[in-house]
């Protein structure tokens, strides 16, 4: 069955969200049915784009951006983020979580917000999009997966201080991520036996014990009693070691401990076409995996690869969940 348009949120308009969101309709919108939340006159001058009142109008715009308006408070302005702005920002999307929830929707792709002008504007008090979709879905083990085209990955603890890694790091939650993260393979990306490979927080996996002791205290624990289940999972690894070519052809995705273990390496193999997915919600969501670009925003050099590959990363997922 084929899916229901997936819902673009603007996100921060004063960032590259509004002109990435142009450039993808011009590359894709004819492979991928999507349609923009957003305030028009956010849009970069000259751009085509028409009204509509419901996603099923997407076929019918042809060449024209479909845009579900959305007001915003405060004017267009590149480069410079309005706390004015804040309250438009998460009704749109608030809106595309309900669309995607009734099924309207076939999924939510976010484009990039800014935390701080959502705190000044609106008392933003979550951490990030995925922090505020769980909250807005009432889903508690939610997972983010950074993936791109050679490589998927999952962090354990997300955005907090290093220095707080190992206080937060625990059997319950390497466990509730795993999980998760093993019945998305299976259930979104179609993988029937999905292999996984789990870094060691400590320099070369703790060595025994000699650089920490988390590898033999939490991690080994939980690894061997979910192999116990049935599950293939490689580790504790040494990090250093699970990111060339021939290690990565050995899993489907790679769990590791905090955030920039994750990050460095899918960002450093392809750095544009990486796609933010949120694992555990009962919609699909994904996102471009870069910021809202203040320096660049309104010249018009915004690279849409990232928005270009979670728009076709969300109608996949929507398909195989439809």
């Amino acid at each position: 069955m084929t899916p229901a348009p997936i819902a673009l949120t603007i996100g921060e308009p004063a960032g590259i969200g509004p002109e990435l969101a142009v450039a993808a309709w011009d590359a894709i919108g004819g492979e991928v049915p999507f349609f923009l939340i957003g305030d028009p006159a956010h849009l970069p001058d000259g751009t085509r784009w028409t009204e509509i009142v419901a996603p099923d109008e997407v076929a019918t715009c042809g060449a024209a951006l479909p845009v579900l308006p959305q007001s915003f408070d405060g004017p267009r302005s590149p480069g410079q983020a309005q706390p004015a702005h804040a309250k438009g920002v998460i009704a749109a999307i608030e809106r595309a979580v309900a669309l995607a929830a009734c099924g309207t929707a076939g999924g939510v792709c976010t484009l990039p917000i800014h935390k701080q002008a959502l705190q000044e504007g609106a008392g933003f008090g979550f951490p990030g999009h995925t922090e505020f979709l769980a909250h807005l879905c009432d889903s508690s083990d939610v997972v983010m997966m950074l993936a791109g085209p050679d490589l998927r990955v999952v962090p354990v603890t997300i955005h907090i201080p290093l220095d707080e890694v190992k206080q937060a790091l625990t059997a319950d939650l390497l466990d509730a991520r795993i999980r998760t993260t093993h019945r998305a393979l299976k259930t979104q990306f179609g993988l029937a036996a999905p292999r996984l490979a789990v870094a060691g927080l400590n320099p070369h996996a703790g060595e025994g014990g000699r650089m920490g002791r988390e590898e033999i205290d939490i991690i080994a624990p939980v690894l061997d009693r979910l192999r116990a289940e049935g599950m293939t999972i490689a580790g504790p690894l040494s990090a250093d070691t699970m990111f060339h070519a021939a290690a990565r052809d050995g899993y489907d995705a790679a769990i590791c401990m905090y955030h920039d273990q994750a990050l460095i390496p899918i960002k450093t193999l392809d750095f544009d076409r990486g796609v933010n997915i949120t694992l555990g919600l009962p919609i699909v969501r994904t996102s471009p995996d870069h910021g809202t670009a203040f320096d660049i925003a309104g010249t018009g050099r915004a690279n849409p690869s990232s928005t270009i590959e979670a728009l076709r990363m969300a109608w996949r997922l929507a398909g195989t969940a439809s």
